[in-house]
């Protein structure tokens, strides 16, 4: 079946008969009602592919006499110039961001964080789409309440009773990532200078947001268990007022909090007033769930945070925080100062995807591919001797030690000018103590020209 709309069908051929100088300029194309015949679309197949071709200043209307194709400027065929790689800018936590989404022809990506596209529910997302188009006009054009969506705040609540977290639909608030979830709470609780901890090493995101609110952060080495406790208690003589981490698979080591470890931070950070910050936005590839903060602390000692961009669509921007009644008055409030409001349409596209009873099937489906193509991609890693610090039991990461004598940032360099794009590690330590650590994503592992190239540059590093 062909990926292509009638209209994309249409849009095409014309194109192509401009490119190749078959319908030169000034040339009449048939009219609507005679390419429709010619071609056995609809009429209105025909009007929506001429106003696009129209948009793109390919023809133009001219009133009572049809559509001409118009003069094409020798802009217009120049071949866009290559993304120019700055190679020797320092890979600094948004390195990989900026590479990964910015270059997205032709270029592999086992560094990313997220899933290839079509591994997501595209057919659940189509099937929701055309519900979405039936739906009464308000919610296709009026601004969403102030908290978001409520069926779907209702659902992520029931979502979190398998965590053991109790809570209802007013302690949910909708925004638009999880990104902004923790751009809002800092703003609404932290002041430049301020202190907090994080993982060490810990999403690279993570820091850019801490930079941009010039808050001072300690970053606690962690562990296969978790962060190090007695490091963590150390900390605790600067007074810091978050902790900021992932609580189930933890990026980007792909490691497991385990209930000691979980109750022993959740304890000191009770009896210090911190509060913890807890990015579940992985949990959807849980094959089994690993403790919660919220479950151990509730949620007057943290703050919960998800999306669902990387399980659905990361098109559809959703994401939300779970906290007590006071913290979510005050987030709404700075909500619509800074945003107004979130997406409604986004909304209900993912409640739609969630309740259609085939998204389980395909979570997992995803979660055994995962667990096939992360034995895999281990093997291919040990054979360059790039050794995984630990064994996942879920998700799509490997933090992997690479061999003796080179450098994750100068491997990064090297493969990203063949259009591989990598993960070096000091993107995520504070520290900068994992020049030689490297993630990989094992779903975006599979194409034979990350080996080569990987295979290649590590040869030419070594012999430097």
């Amino acid at each position: 079946m062909s990926k292509f709309t009638k209209i994309d069908q249409v849009f095409n051929l014309i194109k192509q008969q401009i490119d190749q100088k078959k319908l030169t300029e000034g040339t009449r194309l048939s009219s609507v009602r005679l390419m429709a015949k010619q071609l056995g679309f609809s009429v209105s197949t025909i009007v929506e592919a001429y106003a696009r071709l129209q948009a793109e200043n390919l023809i133009e209307s001219r009133t009572g006499s049809g559509y001409f194709v118009v003069k094409q400027n020798a802009q217009t065929f120049m071949p866009e110039l290559d993304q120019v790689f700055i190679y020797d800018r320092e890979v600094d936590p948004l390195w990989i961001s900026r590479q990964s989404l910015e270059n997205q022809i032709g270029v592999l990506k086992p560094g990313c964080g997220w899933l290839p596209s079509d591994w997501l529910p595209e057919q659940s997302i189509r099937k929701s789409l055309k519900q979405i188009a039936k739906l009464e006009h308000l919610v296709l054009t009026d601004y969403a309440t102030p908290q978001g969506h409520k069926a779907l705040r209702q659902l992520i609540a029931k979502r979190k009773e398998s965590f053991e977290i109790y809570v209802n639909s007013t302690n949910v608030l909708l925004v638009d990532s999880a990104t902004q979830a923790i751009d809002l709470i800092f703003r609404q609780s932290l002041s430049a200078g301020d202190v907090i901890i994080i993982d060490d090493p810990c999403y690279f995101n993570f820091q850019a947001l801490i930079k941009a609110h010039k808050l001072q952060t300690i970053a606690i080495p962690f562990t296969e268990n978790g962060p190090d406790i007695d490091k963590f208690e150390q900390a605790l003589h600067y007074k810091p007022k978050f902790y900021l981490t992932n609580s189930a698979i933890h990026n980007p080591t792909g490691a497991t909090l385990s209930l000691h470890t979980a109750f022993k931070i959740a304890q000191l950070c009770e009896q210090n007033e911190i509060t913890i910050i807890e990015d579940d936005i992985f949990a959807d590839f849980e094959e089994h769930a690993a403790p919660r903060y919220a479950a151990l602390s509730g949620i007057e000692n943290v703050i919960q945070i998800g999306s669902f961009s990387k399980t659905i669509s990361s098109s559809f921007r959703i994401g939300y925080i779970i906290t007590n009644q006071s913290n979510i008055d005050q987030l709404i409030d700075l909500k619509i100062a800074t945003n107004f409001t979130n997406n409604q349409l986004n909304s209900e596209i993912v409640f739609h995807v969630l309740m259609d009873p085939t998204y389980l099937k395909h979570l997992d489906w995803m979660k055994k591919r995962l667990n096939f193509l992360r034995n895999d991609t281990i093997k291919k890693l040990e054979s360059l001797s790039i050794i995984p610090w630990t064994i996942p039991k879920s998700g799509l990461f490997l933090w992997c030690k690479l061999p003796d004598h080179i450098d994750a940032s100068a491997l990064s360099k090297q493969c990203i000018k063949e259009g591989i794009i990598l993960a070096p590690g000091n993107a995520f330590s504070q520290s900068k103590t994992a020049h030689q650590f490297m993630r990989f994503n094992v779903a975006q592992c599979q194409d034979k020209k990350v080996w080569d190239v990987l295979t290649q540059a590590i040869e030419q590093l070594k012999a430097k």
